[in-house]
């Protein structure tokens, strides 16, 4: 026989399931605010001996971020200066430690380039980044950052950012024969990114890669989840918020540049309150990752600029 507390209990559970059905989700779903995290790039700007990726996830727990961006180069060249091998080892050491101070690793920012008539170098590069795949997906990072690759006509990285990213063809070919290319080479590693659960994100990053336009161009040539976009709001120079917008919602990570104490080749002034709003409408609800490029400190500049992308993107 039932109780009074019984069938009261029972009554207030009715009544909840009945106030639950009679509410839709878009009445109780709170939007959740965009986790934050910080490339170990923002601890080292190819200059000097590289900061070693553990480190750097010392510093960013500290700082309070939510997550790591991993920049292939930096922990490979660590690696290096360590007389350590970057295998499996080094990186369940890397993994184990993230883990242990509560940091998601959230990418893994690599390069490569399919720009150029050679075969032999396009092949080359499809298996560097197929071993990136590998890298990542032994770290447990769900996704890496990828280029297009750039003709290489410039003398060296600061002449390319002088000219604003822009460089002449080589001569004899076009930009339609370059698309070809990286095309054909991203979908050569199609099966290989979905065998490991690990997405491309192809960033706008110099090249023909250097405007929104042209990401969209091999993304959409290609239609495939595994091959997404890395949105670098530092990247765009000209239109930017247009261009941000266009590529916002087909990213899978977005990296947030500042520059404090003026940036290593230039300086932008980003309002993050708009990237924000533009990525809301995108309904994108991934991380965004720090980039500080400046000259400032990374101790001092990295937590100002944590508390700026804070400010935009959780309030």
């Amino acid at each position: 026989m039932k109780t009074r507390r019984d069938l009261l209990a029972i009554a207030a559970i009715g009544l909840g399931n009945g106030l639950w059905n009679r509410s839709s989700a878009s009445d109780v779903r709170v939007e959740p605010a965009n986790r934050i995290g910080v490339s170990t790039y923002s601890f080292w700007h190819f200059r000097g001996e590289p900061v070693p990726i553990e480190t750097c996830l010392e510093r960013a727990a500290d700082f309070g971020f939510d997550g790591v961006e991993i920049l292939h180069v930096q922990m490979e060249q660590a690696a290096k200066a360590r007389g350590e091998e970057l295998a499996g080892p080094l990186l369940r050491r890397i993994k184990q430690r993230a883990f242990a101070l509560g940091l998601d690793l959230i990418g893994f920012s690599t390069h490569q380039g399919f720009v150029t008539p050679d075969e032999e170098k396009r092949k080359s590069n499809i298996a560097h980044t197929a071993h990136c795949l590998e890298l990542a997906h032994e770290l447990g990072i769900p996704t890496i950052r990828v280029n297009t690759g750039r003709w290489g006509t410039s003398k060296n990285f600061d002449e390319l950012m002088a000219n604003k990213g822009i460089e002449p063809r080589l001569p004899g070919f076009s930009d339609d024969q370059g698309f070809e290319w990286v095309i054909r080479s991203f979908e050569a590693l199609l099966l290989k990114a979905e065998s490991l659960g690990v997405v491309m994100g192809l960033e706008n990053h110099w090249g023909l890669g250097r405007e929104a336009s042209g990401v969209l161009r091999v993304i959409r040539a290609l239609n495939s989840e595994w091959l997404r976009a890395t949105l670098d709001t530092g990247n765009f120079l000209e239109n930017s918020y247009e261009q941000m917008e266009a590529l916002a919602p087909h990213a899978v990570l977005v990296q947030a540049k500042t520059y404090d104490g003026g940036g290593e080749w230039y300086s932008l002034d980003i309002d993050y309150r708009r990237v924000a709003e533009i990525l809301h409408a995108a309904k994108y609800r991934g991380y965004i990752s720090l980039e500080m490029e400046g000259k400032e400190d990374p101790a001092t500049a990295v937590p100002r600029s944590l508390e700026r992308l804070r400010a935009a993107f959780r309030s």
